[in-house]
């Protein structure tokens, strides 16, 4: 995959994001777990494009590595989101 594919996908991702958690609930858990999930499901999208501009390999696996770690969390608040019952699964 080239860099500017990944770009595209985790900018769709990000987006996608965004529309979920405009689906939660307008309460005080809706909006806790909305602000978290649009923070983790946003910046991957961010980082990698930081990650292509950066000059040594060492820093552009740093930056993946951040990539990745915010992806974990977006699946943590997702699936915490989807136990909880406050989204369907199929969303």
């Amino acid at each position: 995959m080239v860099p500017e594919d990944l770009k595209k996908r985790l900018k769709v991702f990000a987006l996608r994001i965004i529309k979920l958690s405009e689906k939660l609930p307008n309460n005080r858990v809706g909006n806790i777990l909305g602000t978290q999930i649009i923070r983790s499901g946003t910046s991957p999208a961010a980082n990698y494009r930081v990650a292509c501009l950066v000059k040594s390999q060492k820093d552009f696996l740093n930056k993946l590595k951040i990539v990745e770690e915010e992806l974990d969390e977006t699946l943590y608040w997702t699936e915490l989101i989807i136990e909880a019952g406050l989204i369907k699964e199929e969303l």
